[in-house]
């Protein structure tokens, strides 16, 4: 049976521009999710919605993504990881273009749901497309170049998407998105290699089995979870209490935090991503998120600021949660065998979109709005957070005392028990 650090061999340039159209992929998926944020404090008012409300608008993303993306775990295994991804893409594209259409709140609601549907499961085949073609030694960096679409999706982004909701109206940013994701796909089509992975003789039922069963899946599974959650009780509210706790102008100044958050993390994430393939993955985690505690005490419990604070509040915020991803993605990704990477990469982002959408549901059940416009409640999602993140690390340790390759940096993974031997 073929082991995690199976993959296929391209030739540098080949694999160059495969990570590139995979990072274009995961851009355009995170900034679907991304541009709800900041056009929260515009939404809640042309909609007449509560903050409750609007937090149900940002989990309706996640929670279609984790249902297709456990239904996905049960076949994504039985067809090659291209002709899945360009499929599953091109019904992000036409669904996002149904968001900008979309009328009213339910119909946006509505549309949102299918879009989850589509970009949880193109997302999942983008973290499965990079196990494929990178050996375990150079995971992390590579992961690091597909996650750099999280600081440009910010750079670009957000603050063209608030750019253009302040012109044209919310629908914009959506249309924008929209023509982004059709010029991608037209990439996907030509620059992604036509690599087999189809697993022969594929049975459903006995390949989610396998999957669910796994001691080792089941650790990664766990951290996969709670690694988004210390982020999406946080998210959600940070660009609206920015404005209404800290007093930026919506049109100008948040965007400027966002380019300042975004560029900090262009240049951090690589970083990250180098040390993660250099040293050990679960001390690095614990050193970002160490890190991430300190600015979240400091951003959920600021009031009024200028612009420079706020920017460079931002600029760390994004650096410290980002930078946790590349050694935790890296430990999961390493954790799987690859006939299984397809499936589990998909519930794995099924569990993160579900977690994600709890996230946003409890954060909307803290946060209130007061008399005078401010947002009440950020110094208790502010502890939230930081419990997550302790979690995070422990779920982390958990997964090395199971399996330790998935955190040393040039160690090739040893033959793991069945499933069935090796069941929590």
């Amino acid at each position: 049976m073929p082991l995690s650090g199976h993959h296929h061999g391209l030739s540098p340039g080949r694999e160059r521009a495969t990570l590139l159209t995979l990072g274009a992929v995961q851009f355009t998926h995170i900034l679907d999710f991304m541009i709800m944020m900041p056009l929260g404090a515009q939404l809640m008012v042309v909609f007449n919605i509560t903050p409750a409300q609007f937090s149900y608008l940002v989990a309706s993303y996640g929670i279609a993504a984790a249902v297709s993306g456990f239904a996905g775990g049960f076949v994504l295994d039985r067809f090659d990881r291209k002709r899945s991804l360009v499929f599953l893409y091109a019904g992000f594209g036409v669904t996002t273009l149904a968001c900008a259409l979309a009328p009213t709140h339910h119909t946006l609601m509505l549309a949102r749901i299918a879009a989850g549907a589509f970009g949880g499961l193109a997302g999942s085949m983008v973290n499965a497309m990079v196990g494929d073609i990178i050996p375990p030694e150079r995971r992390g960096r590579a992961m690091s170049y597909v996650m750099v679409a999280f600081p440009v999706a910010s750079v670009v982004g957000v603050p063209l998407g608030l750019v253009l909701a302040g012109k044209f109206g919310w629908h914009a940013p959506f249309f924008l998105l929209a023509g982004c994701a059709a010029a991608i796909l037209v990439l996907a089509i030509m620059a992604l290699p036509p690599i087999r992975t189809a697993v022969h003789g594929h049975q459903p039922l006995r390949q989610m089995g396998a999957i669910l069963s796994h001691r080792v899946h089941l650790r990664a599974f766990a951290l996969g979870a709670v690694l988004v959650m210390a982020g999406g009780v946080l998210i959600p509210f940070i660009a609206p209490s920015f404005v209404s706790n800290v007093g930026l102008d919506e049109k100008i100044q948040l965007p400027i935090t966002y380019i300042a958050g975004g560029l900090a993390t262009v240049l951090s994430t690589p970083l990250v991503g180098r040390l993660s393939d250099r040293m050990d993955r679960l001390k690095l985690l614990a050193i970002m998120s160490g890190g991430a505690v300190f600015v979240v005490l400091v951003i959920t419990h600021m009031g009024h600021a200028s612009l420079a604070t706020a920017s460079v509040m931002m600029a760390l915020f994004m650096v410290t949660m980002s930078g946790r991803f590349a050694p935790a993605m890296t430990m999961i990704t390493n954790a799987v065998e690859a006939r299984y990477r397809g499936g589990f990469m998909s519930v794995n982002a099924a569990l993160q979109q579900a977690a994600s959408a709890g996230a946003s549901v409890l954060a909307g059940s803290f946060i209130t709005r007061t008399p005078g416009g401010q947002l009440h409640g950020m110094p208790v999602l502010g502890y939230a957070s930081i419990g997550f993140f302790v979690l995070t690390v422990l779920l982390a340790a958990e997964l090395r005392a199971a399996a330790p390759h998935v955190a040393t940096p040039g160690v090739r993974p040893q033959p793991t028990p069945a499933p069935t031997e090796a069941a929590a």
